[in-house]
């Protein structure tokens, strides 16, 4: 199985960002939203694919250029507040509906539109800055500093133990059956192989020791990098730290199987890098879905 956002399709072409990159041809998606719905995309009718429009089309807003696929251009408009008759959703529940090209274009647009709403003012004087390269950077007319935007690196983990069982965890915030591989942010001066050991270790009181990377997917909620793992325990006693986990528990594979289609048990959408490793592991359909 794919994971939604895994796959870059379009050529960011960076090189025309200092150039006449606005042309007639692009297609543009509509972004935007207050701090919360940020991430929200105009979508096509039935609520399936992002709504592109053309240049004359599209409304009055930050423009953000995201490259070419092919001979096609392609283009956002960051706004405030998309106009409800525009149809914005959110991104997390268009992601499965759009194909891997479009996904592409919208994470890329939704990671600069965040970064463009959190980030105004100059972290060294404190001035407001202005955007340039089509939207890839900001600059700061006071003291001249450049800024470009961040991404977070956040490792994502299925740890299983010597008798084949997947350590999956439960946050408070989230109901009893409610479960998922566990996630941290890497700390500065930290390898990815020592954020898995070290996240585990602080959430769960597992030790890990083997850790083999399995694949990444981009996660603009509001900044993230997800790199996924796999690890091995070398210890199997849950301690969690009752503060970021409630609960984790050891499942086997025959434990997902029957819990899942039982409806005992909900795992993430096949939208996260998170569910794509439990299957990884699984090693087959899981029926049961994160809601």
């Amino acid at each position: 199985m794919d994971y939604a956002f895994s796959l870059t399709q379009h050529d960011r072409t960076a090189h025309l960002r200092k150039g006449e990159w606005r042309t007639p041809n692009l297609r543009v998606m509509v972004i935007g939203g207050d701090y919360v719905s940020a991430n929200r995309v105009v979508a096509a009718d039935g609520d399936h694919g992002i709504r592109w429009l053309s240049v004359n089309e599209a409304p009055e807003g930050e423009w953000i250029f995201l490259g070419y696929e092919g001979d096609q251009g392609f283009a956002a408009v960051m706004m405030d507040r998309v106009p409800s008759e525009l149809n914005p959703v959110g991104l997390r529940i268009l992601g499965p509906t759009i194909a891997p090209g479009e996904a592409s274009l919208a994470v890329h647009a939704v990671g600069i539109a965040r970064w463009h709403q959190t980030h105004p003012h100059c972290a060294r004087c404190g001035a407001l800055t202005v955007t340039a390269q089509a939207g890839h950077t900001r600059i700061c007319p006071s003291c001249g500093t450049e800024h470009f935007p961040r991404t977070d690196p956040a490792v994502i983990m299925l740890i299983t133990d010597g008798d084949d069982r997947a350590l999956l965890g439960r946050q408070p915030s989230w109901p009893e059956n409610r479960f998922s591989t566990l996630a941290g942010f890497v700390e500065p001066g930290e390898t990815l192989d020592d954020a898995v050991r070290r996240e585990v270790k602080e959430e769960a009181g597992i030790e890990v020791g083997a850790v083999e990377y399995a694949g990444s997917q981009p996660w603009p909620f509001p900044s993230s990098l997800m790199l996924g793992f796999f690890g091995t325990a070398i210890s199997d006693t849950v301690t969690v730290d009752a503060d970021e986990i409630a609960e984790a528990r050891w499942f086997s594979r025959q434990e997902i199987t029957e819990q899942t289609a039982a409806g005992e048990l909900l795992l993430p959408p096949k939208v996260s890098i998170s569910r794509w490793l439990v299957e990884k592991w699984h090693g087959g359909e899981i029926t049961g879905r994160w809601t």
